[in-house]
């Protein structure tokens, strides 16, 4: 009895580390919709983490633009006994001491326009990092689209395969039943390696799509384990150009850096102005002299000021550069400015183009294609139509559904180059 309970209590406790590695390999095979991969790719991607540092290194180059100039102190001291007086060495009888303190001060809001310009250079930071993610996230995007489009292709095959599995079945008792030669059953079994190989290349190309998407989410995880899911399907309405034409004038990144270059510009326009400006240093000093021959003034007290004469070096030629870089900086701007309507209008374009291209074959090709395949197999089931007339429709369906495959896909793709284009996610 208690070897019979020890076995069971064995095997109960290898009943619930099965189901526990079962349900561990459930949660790791879990499939990421779009939003989860976006998200996980924001958090995980090392281009995009170390473009995400370099902003936080601008922002720490606000502390240092904003600090004032250290002060100096000096310390001296002269009087010093070097050879003896009446025969008698008292050194430092006649010392006396110097310390000095002095402060360069800067003036025309120096410190304040620096700060300025570090600000500015963070926000232009903070919105190319955006850009770059931007960039980014259109890269998996395409590389998401395609692995759905790959499990599509896969899936049709398969399907294909079936249906094709079935036509043998009934070819084989049409052959049986003497209404078949044998020859035309052969041929129609040796097609079936194309299906084969059609699957293959699918699995193929679905794990390629895979990996290139782990590589971009910098995931380590199986691609047998790793998959994704969402919707495969694409949208006929599509809103006015105008309006994606406005949405990407205030949303594109690039643009708004471009923008804030020429405030950058002014800035530093102005900081060159103010560095062309005289700074004086004031200084002061204590001194204690105690063989100064004015009883009075054995400890005194000195002050002075220090002003550069700016006869020469007025600051003039980086007060030339930066004036000429504001004009750089809005051509550069509305070289941008044409580059984002370019960019949404040639995206627009694609996306129509595809749409006109899916309507017809969600509205007719494909129930079409489906009907004449189906009519001319069961014609050819019961002796009606010759073998070369079941083979072209089945291998007409298969084109035809193929394409609407890829003709999603590529909808999917174009639709994130408009999102590209804008700046964020119109289509989703």
């Amino acid at each position: 009895m208690q070897i019979l309970r020890f076995l069971r209590c064995g095997t109960c406790g290898v009943g619930i580390l099965a189901l526990m590695l079962a349900a561990a390999l459930h949660a790791a095979a879990q499939s990421l919709t779009w939003e989860q991969a976006k998200a996980k790719f924001e958090t995980v991607n090392p281009a995009l983490m170390a473009d995400a540092d370099n902003v936080d290194e601008m922002q720490a180059e606000e502390i240092t633009a904003f600090l004032r100039p250290n002060p100096q102190f000096t310390l001296s001291a002269d009087g010093t006994q070097i050879a003896p007086h009446d025969g008698v060495l008292t050194p430092f009888k006649g010392t006396y001491e110097q310390p000095n303190f002095s402060y360069l001060h800067e003036r025309d809001h120096k410190r304040e326009l620096r700060l300025q310009s570090a600000k500015e250079g963070t926000r232009i930071s903070a919105s190319e990092h955006e850009d770059l993610k931007r960039n980014l996230e259109f890269t998996l995007r395409a590389a998401f689209v395609q692995t759905l489009e790959a499990k599509a292709v896969l899936e049709l095959a398969k399907a294909d395969l079936e249906y094709y599995d079935h036509i043998i079945e009934i070819s084989r008792d049409r052959f049986k039943a003497g209404d078949l030669a044998q020859i035309d059953l052969d041929r129609i079994e040796l097609l079936r390696v194309q299906y084969e190989s059609e699957i293959q290349t699918a699995i193929v190309n679905l794990r390629t799509a895979k990996i290139q998407l782990l590589q971009l989410l910098n995931d380590r995880a199986p691609v047998e384990l790793f998959d994704v899911t969402g919707p495969f399907d694409f949208s006929e309405t599509l809103q006015p150009l105008d309006d994606f034409r406005q949405v990407a004038l205030s949303g594109r990144p690039d643009l708004q850096a471009a923008l804030q270059t020429i405030q950058q510009s002014e800035t530093n326009h102005k900081l060159a102005i103010s560095n062309g400006s005289t700074d004086p240093t004031l200084g002061s000093w204590y001194t204690y002299n105690s063989s100064n021959n004015n009883p009075n003034g054995i400890q005194t007290l000195g002050v002075s000021v220090s002003v550069p004469l700016r006869v020469f070096d007025r600051n003039q030629g980086e007060k030339k550069r930066t004036l000429i870089d504001i004009d750089r900086s809005r051509q550069a701007s509305e070289a941008v400015r044409a580059q984002v309507f370019s960019d949404v209008d040639t995206a627009y374009a694609e996306v129509e183009s595809n749409i006109a291209l899916l309507k017809p074959y969600k509205a007719k090709y494909n129930d079409q294609a489906l009907r004449v395949r189906d009519t001319v197999t069961f014609a050819y089931e019961h002796g009606g139509a010759s073998l070369m007339d079941f083979l072209n429709a089945q291998s007409d369906y298969r084109q035809v559904q193929l394409a609407y495959v890829q003709l999603i896909g590529s909808y999917l793709v174009v639709a994130g180059q408009l999102n590209l284009a804008v700046g964020r996610e119109v289509i989703p």
